[in-house]
């Protein structure tokens, strides 16, 4: 049974401990069969049994814990808006810095080397001070408290606590100096901790802010998926032509599409013909020729002349809806790699907590004995320098940047898994035909042995109608310009790479490959010089036997695309072992093997043994990936750790693949492996650094060398170069 999933949009997240405690709650409840939240697109997926739960008692969940689920929107609507955000924490931090200048001014006072800087009486005074840290520490800050509530009220703890331990020892503590002595004056001398309080939230607002600009860019190619999408449609209804949002079209709607305007939905060419661009979605330049019969993708571009078509796909079942919501798929969920952060923030906040407590006693008791604001301002430096925020990006971050740049070239990776995955793959296993050939078979050679060739192909021809594999397409399509209209067959059967059995005008028709004919006891030696001339140069032979008797043969031939050759010599050079596997004759296989540059090859083999072979190679310990395009394939990408169907393949294959290449050559399946571990090492990266960053900034800080506010701007800084530093992926050379 297939259980649902549900997507929301979660707010009030502020580190990676929320996302892990949200998982953790959700996951304890009945029903609930898996939860994956993700930090930086603040969005949740659950899959949930329905007898047991429904999503409004999962919503209800994730909002007693103090964030705010709603179910995510369609993805055929634009995106949520990120600049509400942006400007309401532009705002935050605008008004943070404006009321901390007179606190960082005074600071000039207490400072040796900045002595000579005027400082006004004013912004020395307790009560000023105070005054003007009220606002920052209780109304800027109070996103703090709320989330330190609830985090502290369901027994667990995130940076919002810490944030709350720090800058809240800071102003009581202030605030117990500046009314002990007063009206003493004397206490304008006496060292307050006013602005530690004030910069620490002012400096976590623009990161806040800072963080918030980079990851709307990390946003930015699923923007633009979106924004390819057609506004509105101009339709014929009722003889009358009409112009209509994209939301009200229906199937069978026919839509005229002038020159330079953006095909509103997935259909069917009518009439017209034109070169469309097609680049947004295979990542091909170079426009393709349509013509009447023709399919078109919508949201790509009519070039040149007016075209009529009838719409066959709406909303969700478009090609851009369903490529959406594969790359939000994969932005989504989490990579094996983010177990290792997720695994550190579970017990970061209770050990951080427990670090500062001893500093604060080394400090108070050993360091400088009896000072109680030293050894409290070394506290609150080292609760603000160990944020869990960089961890919890660091993985998350580039996934989203490496698929959303994956999905500009053409690749479409459907999981984070998958992204982290594809690279390491030992193995890799083509298909031939549709994969390393162009899938595009002709007819070249036909040789009749019994009777004419008009009745020889209006047999064959017959047969081959209810076939879709690539070659009895080519067969039909021939068949049918010798004679027509054919004859429908009765009783057919057909064996998946072998050939089909039917019965055409009471006569019993056998049509495939030699082996297959050889099963049924046909004589083929009056054919085998004519069989073994097609195979050596690499063509598929079909035979025919009527009642019996052979009574001819045809060679089909299917160019080889111009880029498997060097795509291959590519992956080569990264190390991969290349392997073959084909329901092709063996001399066939061979010879497009050989001209590739692919040494091992498995030939006439049926759907099944191919997914046999690659767990042969599992069995071996070796990571495989499986290459393929057609019906026949689906197996094999389904037994395959990781599966690559070729975009313009079935949908059956597409639908079991993990990774999809929109383009017709095997270009995006290198650059789908650099992107993979371009991906990886960005990851790798940020995790050093976000680990770094803690391992130097804990012991500097517990030592008294970094003050609470410097820590407060370190640790803001470290979350927002691990944002920067997965943006770099933008940028990666393939």
């Amino acid at each position: 049974m297939k259980y649902p999933t549900t997507t929301f949009q979660i707010k009030g997240m502020t580190c990676a401990a929320c996302a892990n405690r949200i998982e953790k709650v959700v996951s304890r409840a009945e029903g609930v069969l898996d939860v994956q939240v993700n930090l930086t697109m603040e969005r949740g997926k659950v899959t949930y049994d329905p007898a047991k739960i429904d999503h409004n008692r999962i919503a209800d969940k994730v909002n007693q814990l103090g964030f705010t689920a709603v179910m995510q929107r369609e993805n055929t609507e634009t995106p949520l808006d990120s600049g509400s955000e942006i400007r309401r924490l532009a705002l935050k931090s605008i008004t943070a810095l404006l009321l901390s200048v007179p606190l960082l001014w005074a600071m000039a006072a207490h400072i040796p080397f900045l002595s000579f800087v005027y400082v006004p009486a004013l912004f020395l005074n307790p009560l000023f001070q105070l005054l003007v840290t009220f606002p920052i520490q209780f109304l800027i800050g109070f996103s703090f408290y709320r989330g330190a509530w609830n985090s502290l009220r369901h027994r667990s703890a995130n940076m919002d606590v810490l944030v709350v331990l720090s800058t809240s020892a800071a102003f009581f503590y202030s605030h117990y100096l500046t009314f002990q002595s007063w009206p003493d004056r004397s206490l304008h001398n006496t060292p307050l901790y006013y602005e530690s309080s004030a910069l620490i939230i002012t400096f976590l607002c623009i990161g806040k802010l800072l963080e918030a600009i980079s990851k709307s860019k990390t946003l930015r190619t699923l923007e633009q998926l979106y924004e390819l999408q057609s506004k509105e449609a101009t339709v014929i209804r009722q003889k009358q032509t009409i112009i209509i949002p994209i939301e009200g079209l229906m199937r069978g709607d026919l839509v005229l599409v002038g020159p330079g305007e953006t095909i509103p939905a997935d259909g069917e060419i009518v009439s017209g013909a034109s070169v469309v661009d097609e680049s947004a979605f295979t990542g091909e330049s170079i426009p393709v020729a349509k013509q009447a019969g023709d399919r078109v993708i919508g949201a790509t571009r009519n070039i040149s002349g007016p075209l009529t078509l009838k719409v066959t796909k709406i909303g969700s079942e478009t090609a851009l809806a369903q490529i959406i919501a594969i790359v939000e798929e994969a932005q989504a969920t989490k990579a094996p790699i983010q177990r290792i952060a997720d695994e550190l923030t579970e017990v970061f906040v209770p050990i951080i907590v427990t670090i500062a407590s001893i500093t604060f006693f080394a400090w108070y008791i050993l360091f400088n004995p009896g000072a109680l604001g030293t050894a409290l301002e070394k506290a609150i430096a080292v609760l603000i320098v160990a944020c869990p925020c960089a961890l919890g990006l660091a993985t998350p971050t580039s996934i989203l940047v490496g698929s959303g740049v994956a999905a500009r070239e053409g690749v479409l990776f459907k999981q984070g898994k998958d992204l982290e995955l594809l690279h390491k793959a030992d193995v890799i296993a083509f298909d031939k035909t549709g994969t390393i050939t162009k899938g595009e078979p002709h007819v070249s050679d036909v040789w009749v042995l019994v009777g004419q060739q008009q009745s020889f192909w209006r047999m064959l021809g017959s047969v081959e109608q209810q076939s879709e594999h690539p070659i009895a397409q080519a067969l039909l399509r021939t068949a049918v310009q010798q004679v027509a209209p054919l004859p429908q067959a009765s009783n057919q059967q057909e064996i998946p790479g072998f050939g089909v059995e039917a019965v055409v005008e009471g006569k019993h028709v056998l049509a495939g490959s030699s082996r297959f004919l050889q099963q049924h006891g046909i004589d083929l030696s009056r054919a085998e010089h004519m069989l073994s001339h097609a195979e050596q140069q690499g063509k598929n032979v079909v035979m025919m036997a009527v009642n019996g008797t052979l009574a001819g043969l045809v060679a089909v031939t299917d160019t080889i695309k111009p880029s498997s050759r060097k795509a291959i010599l590519r992956l080569h050079k990264m190390g991969k072992e290349l392997t073959m596997i084909t329901g092709d004759n063996e001399r066939a296989a061979q010879a497009v093997a050989r001209h590739v540059g692919i040494s091992r090859v498995h030939a006439e083999v049926l759907p099944e043994e191919k997914a046999r072979i690659l767990r042969s190679y599992q069995q071996k310990g070796k990571l495989v990936a499986m290459v393929g395009d057609g019906t026949n394939d689906a197996p094999a990408l389904s037994v395959a750790d990781i599966g690559v169907a070729v975009g313009t393949g079935t949908n059956v294959a597409i639908s079991t693949a993990d990774v999809v290449i929109m383009r017709k050559d095997l270009d995006g399946l290198v650059t789908a492996l650099l992107l993979s571990q371009a991906t990886m090492r960005n990851i790798k990266q940020n995790l050093f650094w976000a680990l770094a960053y803690n391992c130097i900034g804990i012991p500097l800080t517990m030592l008294g060398f970094l003050a609470p506010w410097v820590a407060a701007a370190a640790m803001a800084m470290s979350s927002i170069t691990v944002v920067w530093n997965a943006l770099r992926l933008r940028r990666v050379r393939l």
